[in-house]
């Protein structure tokens, strides 16, 4: 696995830097890219100081032509690209389907949806053309499970879940690899993303957050173990395996307990 090379969005903090700083212990080199430069470039010295190549490219995952400048500067700095994980996302304003405005299912879709297609899309024809890669994509337990007053960024994350599920099968035939994760809360600053708040949802966000049994660095652990194995679904909670087998095996016993 070592000497690899691995392009990951929203790479300057949370997640994405966790698993930045997981692929480099491993010998990988990081593209870290991110809109906040700062960040970024604190993230690349991190690296570096793990003995790994790195480097920062801005980008605006809701920008096409940021993720194509993206992957051009990978082939320029790189003879291959082994690695994409499509992990920058938001999290929208929580509430009802009725309080929700619009604009804020647009920014879900826009960042977390789209922002993941037009990676795949830029991405996937130089895995076919070298016939090797792996794309993992960020989505959430959300995505998966009914988490009530979460509608926009659920809906959001159950596109790329689908999308990852459609991927597997296309990209198969092409030995390019495909995996989903669907973590639940854990520590980590995407509440910061978190506009239109009401009063006292930020608290509540970040104290669920810091009741996670897992941190950002344990569910980088897990992404590198599943590019290794090639493994699709990946549920780091332990808990959301219960919730998302009782789905799977009775819909109308699932809705009732949510319901109650």
């Amino acid at each position: 696995m070592n000497k690899k090379t691995i392009v990951i969005t929203g790479a300057s903090s949370g997640l994405g830097k966790a698993t930045s700083l997981e692929f480099a212990r491993q010998g990988w080199s990081i593209a870290v890219a991110d809109i906040n430069q700062q960040r970024g470039e604190e993230t690349v010295a991190e690296i570096e100081a793990l003995g790994s190549d790195a480097f920062f490219q801005f980008c605006d995952v809701t920008k096409g032509e940021d993720i194509q400048a993206l992957h051009d500067r990978c082939l320029t700095v790189w003879p291959k690209i082994d690695v994409l994980v499509n992990n920058a996302g938001i999290v929208s304003a929580l509430g009802a389907i009725d309080r929700v405005p619009m604009q804020e299912w647009q920014r879900a879709i826009e960042v977390n949806l789209f922002g993941v297609v037009r990676g795949c899309m830029i991405f996937a024809p130089t895995f076919k053309q070298q016939q090797s890669g792996h794309i993992v994509n960020i989505a959430s337990i959300a995505g998966l499970v009914t988490i009530p007053g979460m509608t926009s960024y659920s809906a959001s994350k159950a596109a790329v879940v689908s999308l990852s599920e459609m991927l597997r099968s296309e990209l198969k035939s092409k030995k390019v690899g495909v995996t989903v994760v669907c973590p639940s809360l854990f520590q980590t600053n995407l509440a910061e993303s978190l506009q239109h708040a009401k009063e006292g949802q930020q608290d509540l966000i970040d104290e669920a957050m810091e009741k996670s049994s897992l941190t950002a660095e344990d569910i980088a652990a897990l992404i590198f173990s599943a590019v290794r194995k090639n493994q699709f679904m990946l549920l780091p909670h332990k808990s959301s395996w219960l919730q998302w087998w009782l789905k799977r095996l009775s819909p109308s016993l699932y809705q009732w307990v949510i319901a109650r």
